[in-house]
């Protein structure tokens, strides 16, 4: 048996399979790239070829055009293939839509990049699965005991109560276009809320195409025509778009704000947020100590993030664990 860290190796590009002569999640343009997930911080555009979910390879074709990469090679859930001899496989991870942990075999050992994953129910992907490894790459996004995100049930009910206490109000809510929205959109309709929910131009594109794999309900798209009758109204926009220009076109806007970053107070004042509302689409800390025991691989290796606490509670649990740092991986977005 070879360990995995005789054939993998951090480059400036990501994070190299050596032995395949692949990259995980490539931050520049590569030759054969294995693509966790479509969010833009671990899917670029320009690869030679992308093993992906059919899931991501759709989104990445609706971000970046038809032409996003030489050649497309989808993969099943539990599918396996071969990368210049070593075995690859896709895994759900519960983080989006077509989001995957990657688990790669080559010479009698293991190792799995689960890339970002949650562990909460979400009717928008598949739920995480514990794959069986030698080593565990995990994330360490919220990786301080401070992060117990609470049930999103109780989060989407603070904001139908804002939006009964102040109907004369627009509740402009900041969220990720890819992932969050659509979350927050499901949930609102388990919750009740058959209304039309108003969208930003910029979260069209990929409601529709989630469209195209579960029902999100009446949606409507905010306009200059539109935007001062949307008093009472539950409107959806990225986090960039809270603060500028096109805000200002809405009735009365009462400002929140869906992340797991809303959990510090002081971070939702900075960003002039009214009403944080704590989800999350990355495990919190419990859940990231959880997962360590349910995938129970005697190694663990901690990427971007909270990588110090991650690893010394690893540590102490009994598992071998180092920091893997890697750059260019964004936890803003989330």
């Amino acid at each position: 048996m070879t360990h995995p860290k005789a054939w993998i190796e951090v480059r400036r590009e990501g994070v190299w399979c050596k032995a395949g002569d692949f990259y995980i999640d490539p931050m520049q343009p590569v030759a054969r790239a294995v693509v966790t997930h479509s969010h833009a911080d671990h899917a670029r555009a320009g690869h030679g070829a992308v093993y992906a979910t059919a899931e991501t390879l759709a989104i990445m074709r609706a971000r970046y055009g038809d032409d996003h990469a030489g050649q497309e090679h989808p993969l099943a859930y539990g599918e396996g293939t071969e990368i210049g001899g070593v075995r690859v496989s896709l895994h759900p991870a519960g983080h989006i839509l077509g989001s995957a942990q990657a688990r790669l075999e080559h010479d009698g050992a293991s190792i799995v990049f689960s890339g970002d994953y949650k562990r909460r129910e979400d009717p928008t992907c598949a739920p995480f699965e514990p794959v069986p490894c030698d080593v565990f790459v995990t994330e360490a996004t919220f990786a301080l005991p401070v992060f117990r995100h609470p049930p999103i049930e109780g989060e989407v009910a603070r904001l139908l109560g804002s939006l009964q206490q102040f109907p004369e109000r627009c509740h402009l809510v900041g969220v990720y276009a890819l992932g969050k929205c659509q979350r927050l959109i499901m949930a609102l309709r388990a919750a009740g809320y058959d209304e039309a929910i108003y969208v930003h131009g910029a979260m069209v594109r990929l409601c529709e195409l989630y469209e195209a794999y579960m029902p999100l309900g009446p949606l409507a798209v905010v306009t200059p025509e539109n935007a001062k009758g949307l008093a009472g109204r539950i409107v959806l926009c990225p986090p960039s778009a809270l603060q500028d220009r096109w805000s200002r076109k809405l009735p009365d806007v009462l400002t929140a704000a869906a992340s797991g970053w809303m959990r510090i107070r002081a971070r939702a004042k900075q960003k002039g947020v009214e009403l944080p509302l704590v989800i999350s689409d990355h495990a919190d800390w419990d859940e990231l100590v959880q997962t360590l025991h349910d995938v129970a691989a005697p190694e663990v290796w901690v990427t971007h993030g909270r990588d110090d606490a991650l690893v010394y509670a690893a540590q102490q649990m009994g598992f071998k664990a180092q920091a893997l740092h890697l750059l260019g991986y964004e936890d803003d977005s989330e």
